[in-house]
């Protein structure tokens, strides 16, 4: 599952950019620490041991990260996969679509309530071929309005600091305008069946 949630970051190394993984983790996580060993000649990996000052949840371990990170940073979390054609060049394609509105979502179609309920729900829209967000939050109680949710989100260097908003409660979450790469479908490996 690891191997396959990795795809696209592995693409982008192919493609040419230099990538620096930053891996959060905790004394839980130590065999994947190890297993991580075989990408070191693909790309330069940072380990952060998560400072649970900033919260036990995703968004302090995104605070964890974040001092580490340079250029442009992409969320990728090791239990979603994007699967369909194109799938491994999705967040290449993110990261191409920044300068838009300096936010970019891989993200998925989704009608099912109780999916969105457990996921980063996105309001998408379409106007001239190209899929924005015009709302999004995380694990909305009342999911209706939502039509997707997003797999790996990229922002800019600039905007990173707020990328812990995307998945705090309580806070606007600073996805909405973003460019939505639509994919075939994710998984996310973590929620509970259906």
């Amino acid at each position: 599952m690891l191997d396959r949630s990795l795809e696209a970051v592995v693409e982008l190394a192919k493609s040419g950019l230099s990538v620096r993984l930053v891996v959060v983790f905790g004394a839980h996580k130590l065999e994947t620490v190890s297993y991580l060993a075989r990408y070191a000649d693909l790309f330069q990996m940072v380990f952060v041991y998560q400072d649970e000052s900033f919260e036990p949840g995703l968004d302090g371990a995104i605070r964890s990260a974040l001092p580490m990170t340079q250029g442009p940073v992409a969320l990728v979390l090791p239990d979603i996969v994007i699967s369909g054609p194109g799938s491994a060049g999705s967040l290449l394609g993110a990261l191409q679509h920044l300068g838009v509105a300096g936010w970019s979502v891989v993200a998925a179609e989704e009608r099912d309530a109780d999916t969105l309920r457990q996921m980063g729900a996105l309001a998408v829209v379409e106007r001239d071929g190209v899929a924005t967000v015009g709302a999004a939050t995380d694990k909305p109680a009342d999911p209706s309005g939502y039509n997707a949710f997003w797999g790996m989100v990229a922002v800019t260097a600039e905007e990173a600091h707020r990328l812990p908003d995307v998945v705090s409660k309580g806070v606007d979450s600073p996805l909405a305008g973003a460019v939505a790469l639509m994919v075939e479908g994710i998984v996310n490996y973590n929620t509970v069946a259906g």
